[in-house]
C-alpha cells in the first residue's frame, strides 16, 4: 500500500490532504489518506463503492466534516476545531472563500428548477463573488458555449437532456474561476450515449490544464484523461501510480481484481 508523494517540483500544492480519517457512527470510511496535486494536474479517484472515494472528495470542500487530518488549500489549512465526531468548521468565512476556488460538479445535476441555464450560471459569481451582472453574463455564456449549449442558455432545466443538465452544472462550476475542479461521478446517472458528451468536456478541460480531481467508474476514461490514478479500497490507499503504472503494471492483487470485476461490467 502507497500514499501519493508530495509533488516533488518545488511547486507547492493547490490541494493537499494530509492522514484525513473520516467515520459515520461505527463506520469508518478514510482510514488516514494522504495525496497532494499540483496546478494543472489531474487526479482521479476509483475504487469500489463504498470505498470512500465521494466522501474523500467531499471533505476537501468541507460538505464533509474529517474527524481527523488537514485539508490545505493553496497552502493554507482549512481550520477545524474539536476532535473526532464534535469536529467542526471554526471559521466559515475562510470557508466561504475556499469553496469560491473550488468548482463542484456532483452526480445529480443540483440544477434549480425555476431558473434558466443562463440564470442558474450566473448564480453564485452574482449572490457569492457580488461580480458585476453584465461581467457575469458574458462570461457565463462563454462558459455554456463552450460545454456545447449555448443555444440552451434561456431554456429551463427540465428541458434538457441529462447530459446537457450535467454540462450546465459543470459550466455552472467553471462561472466562478475555481482553481480546482472536483467532479463526483459525474456520468453515473446518464445513459451511456449522453455520458460520451460529458466526458468530451471534461477532456476538454483537462487538455487546457486544469485542476482537477476525479471519481469516475469509466477506467478506459481514468487512463485518458488522468496524471496520476488512486485505488482507494476500505478507506486506504491501495495503489497509485500514472495510468500506465497502475492499469499496465498492476502491483496489488485486488486492483487487479477491481480492473478485472470493471472490464466485464
Amino acid at each position: 500500500m502507497s500514499q501519493v508523494e508530495p509533488a516533488r517540483s518545488g511547486k507547492s500544492p493547490i490541494v493537499e490532504l494530509r492522514d484525513l480519517h473520516k467515520s459515520f457512527g461505527d463506520l469508518e470510511v478514510l482510514k488516514g489518506i494522504s495525496f497532494s496535486a499540483e496546478e494543472g494536474q489531474v487526479i482521479t479517484l476509483i475504487g469500489s463503492s463504498g470505498s470512500g472515494k465521494s466522501t474523500l472528495l467531499r471533505c476537501i470542500n468541507m460538505l464533509e466534516i474529517p474527524n481527523g487530518g488537514d485539508v490545505i488549500i493553496g497552502g493554507e489549512t482549512i481550520r477545524l476545531r474539536g476532535n473526532g465526531p464534535s469536529r467542526r468548521i471554526d471559521d466559515e468565512g475562510q470557508i466561504r472563500r475556499i469553496r469560491s476556488e473550488l468548482g463542484m460538479v456532483f452526480q445529480s445535476f443540483n440544477l434549480w428548477a425555476h431558473m434558466t441555464i443562463l440564470e442558474n450560471v450566473m448564480e453564485a459569481p452574482l449572490i457569492v463573488q457580488k461580480r458585476p451582472r453584465a461581467e457575469v453574463e458574458v462570461e457565463a455564456r462563454a462558459m455554456l458555449d463552450k460545454v456545447g449549449i449555448g443555444s440552451k442558455a434561456d431554456t429551463y432545466p427540465s428541458q434538457l437532456s441529462g447530459g446537457q443538465q450535467q454540462r450546465a452544472a459543470i459550466a455552472r462550476a467553471l462561472c466562478i474561476n475555481p482553481r480546482v475542479m472536483l467532479f463526483d461521478e459525474p456520468t453515473s446517472a446518464l445513459d451511456p450515449e449522453l455520458e460520451v458528451e460529458v466526458l468530451r468536456v471534461i477532456k476538454i478541460l483537462a487538455d487546457e490544464g486544469r485542476t482537477m480531481i476525479l471519481v469516475t467508474h469509466d477506467m478506459e476514461f481514468a487512463r485518458t484523461v488522468s496524471d496520476r490514478v488512486i485505488f482507494l479500497h476500505q478507506g486506504l490507499i491501495e495503489e497509485e501510480g500514472t495510468p500506465e503504472e497502475v492499469f499496465g503494471a498492476t502491483r496489488s492483487a485486488r486492483l487487479k481484481q477491481f480492473l478485472n470485476a470493471a472490464s466485464h461490467s
